[in-house]
């Protein structure tokens, strides 16, 4: 009975009564062929050829029963290689190391090995397949395309195109670098991104996005957040965490432009151009019982312009928080003719001063330029009314 090679390895199988005297050298060899099977071959394309044949030889060494075959050649495009027989199943690693013979490449591999599905190898890439030895339409499959790392840790040293990478493990970690520098895993609550070297850059051809079902983005500065920014019902509310810090709005050149400063107040270091309206608050000013006297007292913490109704004889006018520099309007209305008095921090006209104790409506305006005596200058329109 005549030997025959049907099986995946092509390796002698004897036939009953055969080699007489030679089975042992014939076992040797299939033994060394399964070695090969197990380990390292390398085969050259034809240069410039577009379609290669691999054909595992019947019982004889051959790169192509290799597991690991490492494609070699020059090729002016790509070229499509089919292993034969297209009976055969088994697992390959095959390498594209092909180089580009002009100046248009470098080009692909294709794996085929009947009429059915193929793989595509890039120029300098590696891929698992699987020859499924279907006959005439036998498929080649990618053996990695939902590759599962359950345990212990998956290392990947060359760029990875990854369509579908799922770890299920509770501390499962992917880490990459050199120095295993960038971790990305998760903590059993939170998942992190660290970076241990260098910044990390995030760069995208579209948009970046965000999205906090929590209502909060924080800005942490070595652990300690430093800057929050929260969606209030739609408001979004921005705001320093450390206590007794500002706010502040650069130039590129390091001048300081704005500071929100943490005493609520806004100091902004040149010229302001409106385009609209600049609208401010009108402060009523409390006199309290109306008893004689009472005591009108613009508080310029709180705002810039008040609006005073005089209640009693003798009631004082008078400002609190002086701030140099500030300025603003006082709607003054004297509807008895009530005598007015003054804090000393007002500096008035005599003849302006004693106007005001006439009935009527009058228009005041102020300019601060300090926090003594006589540092808050009053001027006074005629009555209005």
């Amino acid at each position: 009975m005549a030997s025959t090679y049907v099986n995946d390895l092509r390796l002698n199988e004897l036939g009953t009564g055969d080699g007489s005297g030679t089975w042992g050298t014939t076992t040797n060899t299939n033994l060394e062929l399964i070695g090969e099977a197990l380990g390292f071959g390398t085969e050259a394309i034809t240069t410039n050829a577009n379609t290669h044949t691999s054909t595992i030889a019947d019982g004889s060494t051959d790169p192509a029963r290799s597991m690991y075959i490492k494609y070699t050649g020059a090729l002016d495009s790509d070229c499509t290689i089919t292993i034969d027989p297209n009976t055969i199943s088994r697992v390959h690693i095959i390498e594209n190391a092909t180089t580009d013979s002009g100046s248009s490449g470098p080009y692909n591999i294709i794996i085929k090995q009947g009429s059915g599905a193929t793989v595509t190898i890039a120029n300098g890439n590696t891929a698992m397949v699987y020859l499924d030895g279907a006959g005439s339409g036998a498929a080649v499959v990618n053996a990695l395309t939902n590759l599962s790392a359950s345990y212990g840790n998956l290392s990947i040293g060359q760029d990875a195109d990854a369509d579908d990478l799922t770890g299920d493990s509770a501390v499962g970690r992917l880490t990459i670098g050199a120095g295993e520098d960038l971790n990305l895993y998760h903590g059993g609550t939170n998942s992190y991104i660290v970076n241990d070297t260098g910044d990390l850059i995030i760069d995208t051809a579209g948009d970046i996005q965000l999205d906090a079902a929590g209502n909060d983005f924080k800005f942490l500065a070595s652990g300690t957040e430093i800057l929050n920014i929260t969606n209030s019902s739609s408001d979004v509310v921005i705001k320093p965490v450390v206590d007794a810090k500002d706010i502040i709005f650069q130039q590129r050149d390091g001048t300081a432009v704005m500071t929100v400063e943490d005493n609520v107040s806004l100091a902004i270091n040149n010229d302001v151009t409106v385009a609209g309206r600049a609208v401010g608050t009108v402060t009523p000013v409390s006199l309290g019982t109306g008893s004689s006297p009472d005591t009108a007292e613009c508080d310029m913490a709180l705002s810039n312009d008040f609006s005073i109704t005089v209640a009693s004889d003798g009631c004082l006018l008078s400002f609190a928080n002086e701030i140099a520099g500030q300025s603003g309007n006082i709607h003054f209305n004297n509807p008895n003719g009530q005598t007015i008095t003054y804090g000393g921090e007002i500096a008035i006209n005599a003849t302006a001063a004693t106007s005001l104790n006439s009935a009527g409506v009058y228009q005041l305006s102020y300019f601060c330029i300090g926090t003594g005596n006589n540092e808050v200058l009053v001027t006074v329109s005629g009555a209005l009314t």
